[in-house]
């Protein structure tokens, strides 16, 4: 069975005509109204060459004839080309309402793009449920956040890489300059290239079944014969965020069971637990209570956004600071579980060697000869 593939055009003005175009199918109504190729290329303002051609490419491609080629008769189409315009016709009737919604959705679509006053914002970030409610909340202002969600360590890589214009990860408050963190992130990050903005604190801790039955209140319940764990994937914040705990507990990767199962982010961590797969996992506390679950809070830490400077002036980035700086946004901050905007200065442009103080220069003066 042949497949179809759509495809549309970008015009100043729409035609009367609310039918999906097709090359093959406009040729063939042509000729069958006209009874020859050139009368038909005449109708379609194309040439000879280009309508014969392409038709004996369509009946290569479609394995079929779809003109009776014979000389000095009436050109005609095959029993094959005919049955080919009534399905057309019985498709384009049948789902002429659905083809006008999905016309219109799609010039809404694009009506963003010659908003002047609009703006689209490229984030790639750890995954987190503020920065899903900001997005909904901007959209209404026509700041439109284009959010993937992936590890801490790929965001910022795709932002060195030009694939962003802002990146998004997460870190414990002034994490130590031999912390985890910072051997994760110093190397990604360059104080002078670099800006930081500051968007939220949330709290982070271990998702468990309601009610809690097994008793768990920390990492070292975790460590207990049996009590199964799930993992966020390498190069996550999370992940950075356990092995960083792991290590301030005296405890290693091995002593969990389950240390190396891996979910995508917090909401298929909770769905884990939530199904019977696991009995705990790290998480958000927001992830937690979607699921039903009970959260066992550990930590709290500050989601920082960052982008380059050169970047810093951008009309995209401008809008978000503004948004991020409204009474608005505090407010719905505040109503998320397990977040706080009090102390993490949201919309304020930080000192990245202040909030994170990994780099140490020595202002060595060279020796004289």
């Amino acid at each position: 069975m042949h497949k179809v593939e759509l495809s549309y055009l970008l015009s100043p003005g729409r035609s009367a005509d609310t039918l999906i175009r097709n090359p093959l199918m406009d040729m063939l109504h042509a000729v069958r109204e006209h009874g020859s190729i050139s009368a038909a290329a005449r109708a379609l303002d194309l040439s000879y060459r280009h309508v014969w051609g392409a038709l004996k490419k369509w009946e290569q491609t479609l394995g079929r004839p779809l003109i009776v080629w014979d000389k000095g008769q009436r050109a005609q189409l095959t029993e094959f080309g005919e049955k080919l315009l009534w399905a057309e016709r019985q498709a384009q009737a049948r789902l002429a309402p659905q083809i006008e919604a999905l016309r219109g959705d799609i010039e809404r679509a694009f009506s963003t793009a010659f908003d002047d006053e609009a703006h689209v914002l490229t984030l790639y970030a750890s995954h987190d449920a503020a920065l899903s409610a900001l997005r909904e909340q901007t959209a209404a202002r026509r700041l439109h956040l284009d959010i993937r969600f992936m590890g801490s360590v790929d965001a910022i890589a795709a932002l060195n890489a030009g694939r962003c214009m802002m990146a998004g990860f997460h870190t414990l408050e002034q994490p130590g300059t031999q912390s985890v963190a910072a051997h994760t992130y110093r190397s990604l990050l360059k104080p002078g290239l670099h800006k930081l903005i500051g968007f939220a604190d949330r709290q982070q801790g271990l998702m468990v079944a309601r009610g809690n039955p097994l008793g768990i209140i920390g990492l070292r319940d975790l460590t207990r014969p049996g009590l199964r764990y799930v993992n966020r994937a390498e190069g996550t914040g999370t992940r950075v965020l356990l092995d960083e705990l792991l290590a301030q507990a005296g405890l290693t990767p091995q002593d969990l069971n389950g240390y190396a199962t891996q979910e995508p982010s917090h909401t298929a961590v909770a769905q884990v637990v939530a199904s019977g797969g696991a009995d705990a996992g790290l998480g958000i506390e927001s992830a937690a209570r979607d699921k039903g679950l009970d959260f066992v809070p550990l930590v709290r830490e500050r989601y920082h956004l960052v982008c380059l400077k050169s970047a810093l002036t951008d009309a995209p980035v401008q809008a978000l600071l503004a948004e991020l700086q409204s009474t608005n946004w505090q407010a719905l901050l505040a109503g998320l579980p397990g977040y706080s905007g009090d102390g993490a200065q949201s919309g304020q442009v930080l000192s990245l060697r202040a909030e994170l103080p990994w780099w140490n220069y020595r202002n060595t003066k060279p020796a004289r000869v």
